[in-house]
Order: C-alpha cells, then structure tokens, then sequence
C-alpha cells in the first residue's frame, strides 16, 4: 500500500506539477477567451438575467432551471478547493499564488461557456425526458469518437469515487478535528451520518439534487462570505497592501526571486483549475439538464461558475489568510483546511474554527451529492440505465469509507483521474470551438437587444 501511495503521488504530482499540462489548461482557455470574443465581457450581464430566470420559456426541454443547473454545477466546484485548496496553494507558493488562481478563473469562464454550450447542443433526451449529457456525447455525437468518449466517461466514474466523494467526506473530518480532536480515531460516525444525507438526496435523480443544491449553496454561500466579510473589515486599511504582496509575490522576480514567482505560478494554476473545475469536463453534465432550447444561453450561466468559485470565494479565504498574517505565523505542520481554520480562528476565536468546520462540511457535502450525479451520468453512457442504483449504492457506502479512512493514495488517484478526463473533453473543446462560436455569433443575431 506505501509503495502504490508513492507510486500514485509521483504520478498526480507529475502531472499537476508539469509546466505542459498547465500551459495546455490554462492556453485552452486563452484561446477560446479570443476565439470567444471576450465572452466573459461581453456576456457577463445577459448570463446573470438568465440565472434570474428573465428570459426563461415554458415548456422549454430539460429538467431543472438555470439557477437550479448553475447552484447543481457549483455545488460540485464549490468544495474543498475553496478551503483547503486555496490555503495549500499559498503555502506551498506564497500570496502570488491567489493572483494566478485569478488568471485561471478569467480564462476558465471561457472555457466553461464552450464546453457547456456543446454539453447542451449534443446532449440526449430519452422518450420519458430524462437528460444525458456531457463531453462524452458531445466527443460522441459531435465528433464520432466513440472510445474517446468511452474513455472521458470511465474516467469521470473513477473520480467521481475519490475527488468528489471519499476526498470530500476524508477533508470534513479533518475540519472538524481541528475543533474536536477527537472526531479523527472516530470519523466513520461522521461517515454513516453524512452517507444517510447523501443517499437520501441521491437517489432522487437530478430533480432532487438540484433542489437541495439549489437550496444548500446559496446558504452556504453566505454564511462563508459573511463571516469572511466581517474579518476582512476588521482589516480594511490592510487589504491594499494584501493586495501588492499578491501582486508582488506573482510578478516581481526581482523582490521575491524567480523559484517564488514559478512556485506562485505552479501551485496557483494547479489549485485554480482544480477549485473551479474549467476544462475538466465535469459541469457540463449538470448544466446539460437545463431547461432550454438555446445552447448558447446554458454556456453563459456556465460562465459564472468561475467567477463565483474562485475570484469570490477562493478570495475571500486567500485574503483572510494574508491580512490576518496566518500564513507567516502558522504554526508547523498546518496547512490545508487547517490552516484556513488558524487564520479565521485568529480574528473569531473559536468560532472561526466552526466556521470552517460546518463550511467545509456544507461545500463537501454539496460536492459529494453533485458529483453523485456525473457519475451516474457516466455510468449510465458505459453500462446502461440499470447500472445507476448499483451505481448510486456503492457511491453512498464509499462515504464511511472515505470518513474513516487515510486517503493519501485516494487524493493521488482522484488527481490523476481529473488530468486523465481534462484530455478528451480538451480535444473536443479544439476540435469544437468553431461551432461553438457560430452557435454564439447566431443567438447574439437573435438575442443582441436583450445584452
């Protein structure tokens, strides 16, 4: 088992830490920010009206509504990223490493447009009205490649056991223990309780997750920015000088010498993509369930992904962490989801150490229900309709398992797997882009009065 926990993390760490695949994520998404037009300009205003269901339509094909589709996606993008990852990122690369989750997240919001724009243009209804789709039925009907998309769809399924499940349940434990110390000999408790949660929304299909998402998230949401908000007022007259040494420690290789600067880079990139998920294929297949019969309109909600995820959130916990000094102060050994509850804890006392532990727990459980649903998705494109309850059983008893569990080697395969499905959905996103583009030229001829 030592051996394979190796083995797997110089393998993840290869890949994520590899200047090739981060330029191709991060060139991916400055590409179709041209090719795009500048989208995320341009679309930003429509996008938000859409969320507010002002040009929604009645009877309109598909499942959810837009915010229902958006609150669905960001409950999966919204985890343990936002928390522990954005806190590793600026220990292990310094403030500078918050500015370049930034420039992933501006060409991100690029990327997720195109990929949920195809994600509905080439999704399936069946004859009772349930939706499928998804880069695999976009590299499989758009494109004709079916063992590629085999391949997307496999992936997805394996991730969708760690990353979105295991990992999630594993990170809530570890939040707490830093309130409870002793939650951590016990964790398969926190476990059995979160997997009766998780199998009581799962197994209600999309209908049910976007529900409670769509009731979880916004909640969720508040609670963690507000409690942000008051620490980061109490330090207003810092944020400025927060703000240069973000931009200082990202830029300047004549303050900070050119290995901080590359390391701001690496681990930014690396924790940006991983936080809001552009280009890895995953959000599409919630998105894909949107009522709408204009593709074009479910990439623009898409697009706010990004700029929730992580030029808000991701800020907030990077801000809270610089202003308050607790990424030079913190004591050895802490960091991760540790690290952010010593920074709040430093303003809040103890009740900034609940409020990571029941954020943490909201945005894991978010992530494991949402996740519950693209791997279903891609259980049901590589095996069938009738794989999803076997599916969705072995997902819920995995939740005690990834509680009480080490997960070192479960972290490595998930990252693995999330660089492994980046590729497919990547080459349909090349392969793509100009219809996407002529998709959005067409509805900006329809709809230009409405921007």
């Amino acid at each position: 088992m030592d051996f394979l926990t190796s083995l797997s993390g110089e393998i993840a760490g290869a890949l994520w830490g590899s200047k090739i695949t981060l330029a191709v994520l991060l060139g991916t998404g400055l590409y179709l920010t041209i090719r795009m037009g500048l989208i995320q300009f341009r679309g930003f205003k429509h996008s938000v009206n859409l969320v507010r269901g002002k040009y929604a339509k009645p009877g309109d094909p598909g499942e959810v509504t837009h915010f229902q589709a958006l609150s669905t996606a960001l409950s999966a993008t919204v985890g343990t990223g936002n928390i522990a990852g954005v806190a590793t990122a600026i220990s292990l690369g310094g403030p500078g490493a918050l500015f370049w989750m930034w420039v992933t997240a501006f060409f991100g919001m690029a990327t997720k447009f195109t990929e949920c724009t195809l994600a509905l243009n080439f999704r399936h209804i069946s004859a009772d009205g349930r939706v499928s789709g998804g880069p695999m039925y976009t590299l499989f009907h758009g494109l004709k490649m079916k063992r590629t998309a085999s391949a997307f769809a496999l992936f997805a399924l394996i991730a969708s056991f760690g990353i979105g499940n295991m990992v999630q349940a594993n990170s809530v434990v570890d939040g707490l223990s830093f309130i409870w110390p002793e939650i951590k000999g016990e964790g398969w408790i926190i476990g059995v309780i979160m997997a009766i949660g998780v199998g009581l929304v799962i197994l209600g299909g999309i209908k049910r997750i976007a529900v409670v998402a769509s009731t979880i998230v916004p909640f969720m949401a508040i609670f963690y920015i507000s409690a942000a908000l008051f620490v980061l007022i109490n330090h207003i007259s810092e944020i400025p000088a927060a703000l240069g040494t973000v931009i200082n420690y990202a830029l300047n290789p004549w303050a900070v010498g050119g290995a901080a600067v590359g390391e701001a880079i690496r681990w930014g990139v690396a924790r940006g993509l991983f936080s809001n998920e552009a280009g890895l294929g995953s959000s599409p297949m919630a998105h894909a369930a949107a009522k709408t019969d204009e593709p074009v309109r479910e990439g623009l909600v898409a697009m706010l992904e990004p700029f929730i995820d992580t030029l808000i959130i991701c800020t907030m916990t990077g801000l809270v962490i610089i202003v308050t000094g607790a990424w030079e102060t913190k004591p050895e050994g802490v960091m991760g989801a540790s690290l952010t509850a010593y920074a709040f804890s430093q303003e809040l006392g103890t009740a900034g150490a609940w409020v990571v532990g029941i954020g943490l727990s909201l945005f894991a459980f978010s992530t494991i229900i949402a996740w519950s649903y693209y791997g279903d998705r891609s259980a049901t494109f590589l095996f069938g309709e009738q794989s999803v309850t076997l599916y969705r059983l072995v997902y819920t008893l995995l939740v005690v398992v990834g509680a009480a569990v080490p997960l070192n080697l479960v972290w490595n395969i998930a990252d693995t797997t999330n660089i492994l499905m980046a590729i497919p959905n990547l080459i349909g996103l090349l392969l793509l882009a100009g219809l996407v583009k002529k998709l959005k030229d067409e509805y900006w001829k329809r709809h230009g009065s409405q921007m």
